[in-house]
């Protein structure tokens, strides 16, 4: 027991977990945990009275100490009746508020210690506005709430002179929650209670007149509905008896006659004749008409036997990608075999099954242009479609019919906007579909478009009939081949473009890119006069990149600048030179000369193979006093951070070779970054320019940065193959470079190197990193040995011991001191 100043009393403790009486209410609820049911066993017949309590949520025991402190409800318990196995259902009457301050567990079931409580003083004058506020929400509840009952409103209306009573015979027909009932029980201030239960009632009145609105306008629309159909049934009526057809019959006629002149496959037309049957017997309000006509209109509208009608003819495919694209022989070669192929054997034979068009290379490069001069020479419509994030497989069979909304695949779409069977798609983006989620793998689905041993009978899942896609020349385009899956990729002949030289593109600017921007920009050829320096020099020192559009766009700023002067009544020629370059389009974004870079110790001219070209990486090694650990930074992947390990154990077997003492392998740690850390990188290929980081700063000898490298090193030392050779040489001339380091194994791709490159740009051969560290490390300087010395005499570790000064037989280990 607690003690307390005012005098207590004990009265059986009822526990109750969904609900709580409120004083001066009345309620019946069932009870069935054992300390009830011996709590109203061991009570006398009627008019017991016990303390109610909400029990704790965490226990079933209705016992717990938790309950010591809080405000209960003496109730009379009457009405004791069976109400269920193990169950028992009472009424309780509310009587007051009282607060526990003491439980004892000596009997069957718990008997609380109480205290008397008062109510807190209110004046009634300042709550008189909440007080009719409260009785107007309860007279509205029960105006637009059946359930709500209809003399609670009369109730509240007798108790406005005892505040607290008003309260808790308004909280009990509040329908709250037990968490909500118990709040209000345990809050002995009736103006806090008011203050709450007007804004609940107010709250449920407005929910209540939402719901109200809501029914009451699904009733107007479902009466409208139904007069609407009792009037076309009335309609319908009246004209049989005149003898007079309806709108769905003659709409279904004149499908009818559209089917049968349209000369659609017979399976095809079969389903048609089928659908247009059953639009007859539908009205045509109803949702299924809409529905079934839109699938006869698309039946319709598709070109089943529609054709061009214009054959391949090479010479003259040939004169039109020669006339549009500077450059890309090999591309354009590899683009007239193919079509040769299918001018000789037939496009109609259906046991042609060529392999799919699939230009490869970065952005700019004109692979969807090569696609529509394709088409525009050989006399056909062309449509590209998108697929990059593309997700769902519904994207490219199209969704059934059942679905609202439902529409064909890209595929079909692309033809029915095309007109003729035989057109030219271009799938751009392939390598950026996605895989397979929840709605199926789009990737699967595109495996049957292009297989042409499959495509002969492709099945729209909305058309849900055979299309015949064998006669379309399907082009596809992507930026890396690596993201295609090899089920797709071994379906398509690859072409690689891998983009232009400086000086191929300012051909194409003075061919292509100049004439059609001055067209664009109204100005003339002697408002703005180029030269090759200008070209050049915005070209490699503004937009750096293996495509175009980045040069583009800079043109293009040149002409706008022209143009608002022009507009502005300047007269006279603009002569672009450097000064004037740099007035408009701001300093160069891009180093002059990068291979007059003086030799770095630790610092390696890398190459990386990206989605848009090759491009320069450098690689920064550090070194530091420590135990030995090697840190990498750079944002990498699994396979670039094997490379480093791999390398990092390389340069401690040649550590002798290198001239690097043994005790500063174990007293140095080696911090290896890759500059850019924001563009996450990856593979093999950095191995050799890791490993020649390395070893130059623990040597202390300096690399050349006027070479650059590429190539994956083994722990013996191998120089292995790499890919993007090309793409990776071209990166190295646009910075200015003219000499790489690549495998020897790469010897096979140097003729995918443009002859001019290989002219220009020295490419040395190594097979080993012996070859490379002879040829990118340059010696030491006297700074770098006087610090060998200075470690020397520090450490003492490595220096030979008297009897080896006299005997250098004596040691077994080479010396490797410099001298």
């Amino acid at each position: 027991m607690a003690d307390s100043g005012n005098p207590t009393i004990a009265l059986p403790l009822l526990a109750l977990r969904s609900t709580i009486v409120f004083p001066r209410a009345r309620i019946a609820v069932q009870v069935g945990t054992a300390e009830n049911l011996a709590l109203l066993d061991g009570l006398p017949a009627e008019g017991a009275q016990v303390a109610a309590v909400v029990a704790p949520s965490a226990t079933e025991s209705a016992g717990a100490s938790a309950l010591i402190g809080r405000i209960a409800v003496v109730a009379r318990v009457a009405d004791r009746q069976a109400a269920g196995a193990g169950t028992m259902q009472v009424t309780l009457t509310g009587d007051r508020r009282v607060r526990i301050v003491g439980i004892s567990d000596g009997a069957a079931f718990p008997l609380a210690s109480i205290e008397e409580l008062g109510e807190a003083p209110v004046d009634l004058a300042e709550h008189t506005e909440a007080v009719a506020r409260l009785i107007r929400a309860a007279e509205q509840l029960a105006e637009v709430r059946e359930s709500f009952p209809a003399e609670v409103p009369g109730l509240l209306a007798r108790h406005t002179r005892d505040l607290a009573a008003l309260t808790d015979v308004a909280a009990s027909y509040a329908g709250l929650r037990v968490g909500e009932r118990d709040e209000l029980v345990q809050c002995t201030d009736p103006a806090v209670r008011l203050s709450r239960l007007v804004a609940r009632f107010e709250r449920e009145v407005a929910r209540a007149e939402v719901v109200e609105d809501v029914e009451r306008r699904a009733d107007a629309s479902v009466q409208q509905h139904q007069r609407e159909f009792f009037l076309r049934q009335q309609l319908q009526a009246i004209r049989a008896e005149l003898g007079e057809s309806d709108g769905t019959a003659d709409d279904a006629d004149d499908l009818a006659r559209k089917v049968a002149a349209a000369g659609l496959p017979e399976r095809v037309a079969q389903e048609a004749r089928r659908e247009t049957e059953r639009l007859r017997s539908l009205p045509a309000a109803s949702s299924e008409h809409q529905v079934l006509r839109n699938y006869l209109d698309w039946l319709l509208a598709l070109p089943w036997t529609r054709t061009s009608g214009t054959p391949l003819a090479i010479d003259r495919v040939e004169r039109a990608l020669d006339e549009r694209h500077y450059g890309l022989e090999e591309a354009k070669e590899r683009i007239l075999e193919y079509l040769s192929v299918r001018q000789l054997l037939g496009e109609s034979r259906r046991d042609v099954h060529g392999p799919i068009l699939c230009f490869v290379g970065p952005p700019g490069t004109g692979k969807t242009s090569l696609g529509e001069a394709i088409a525009s020479s050989i006399g056909r419509s062309f449509h590209r479609i998108s697929v990059g994030g593309v997700r769902d497989e519904a994207e490219v069979r199209g969704h059934r019919r059942t679905y609202v909304g439902s529409m064909p695949g890209l595929v079909v779409q692309a033809l029915r906007r095309a007109g003729a069977r035989d057109a030219v798609l271009m799938i751009d983006e392939i390598d950026k579909m996605s895989g397979g989620g929840p709605g199926g793998d789009p990737l699967a689905a595109m495996l049957e478009v292009l297989d042409p041993a499959q495509n002969a009978s492709f099945v729209d899942h909305y058309l849900n009939v055979p299309f015949d896609l064998s006669q379309v020349l399907f082009i596809c385009t992507a930026n890396s081949l690596l993201d295609i899956p090899p089920a797709l990729r071994d379906r398509l002949e690859v072409i690689r473009i891998a983009g232009y030289t400086v000086e191929e593109k300012v051909e194409i600017a003075w061919r292509y890119l100049l004439p059609r921007l001055l067209g664009e920009h109204g100005i003339a050829e002697l408002d703005l006069q180029f030269t090759d320096e200008a070209l050049s020099t915005i070209s490699s020192r503004y937009s750096r990149e293996a495509g175009l559009r980045g040069f583009e766009r800079n043109l293009a700023a040149i002409m706008r600048r022209r143009a608002r002067r022009k507009a502005q009544g300047e007269t006279g020629a603009w002569v672009v030179d450097s000064a004037r370059i740099e007035d408009i389009l701001g300093a160069p974004r891009y180093a002059a000369e990068e291979l007059e870079l003086e030799p770095e110790i630790g610092t390696v001219t890398g190459l990386a193979w990206t989605a848009a070209g090759g491009e320069l990486m450098t690689i920064e090694a550090l070194r530091m006093p420590g135990t030995g650990k090697l840190h990498v930074t750079g944002q990498l992947g699994d396979i670039m951070r094997e490379s480093v390990d791999a390398a990092c154990s390389y340069v401690r077997s040649m550590a002798r070779a290198l001239q690097i003492v043994d005790a500063e392998l174990k007293s140095t740690d080696l911090h290896i970054h890759f500059p850019a850390g924001s563009v996450p990188k990856d593979g093999p290929s950095a191995g050799v320019a890791v490993t020649l980081a390395i070893a130059s700063v623990m040597s202390r000898r300096p690399v050349r940065r006027d070479v650059a490298v590429t190539g994956e090193v083994t722990l013996r030392g191998r120089v292995l193959e790499i890919g993007g050779l090309k793409e990776k040489v071209l990166a190295a001339h646009r910075a200015g470079l003219h000499e790489v380091v690549v495998p020897a194994a790469n010897a096979k791709d140097l003729r995918d190197v443009p002859a001019g490159i290989r002219d220009r740009v020295r490419i040395t051969l190594a097979r080993r990193m012996d070859e490379v560290f002879a040829a990118m490390l340059l010696p030491r300087t006297e700074v770098a040995r006087r610090a060998d010395l200075r470690l020397v005499d520090d450490s003492g570790a490595g220096r030979p011991s008297a009897e080896q000064r006299r005997d250098p037989a004596a040691s077994d280990e080479e010396d490797v001191w410099p001298t």
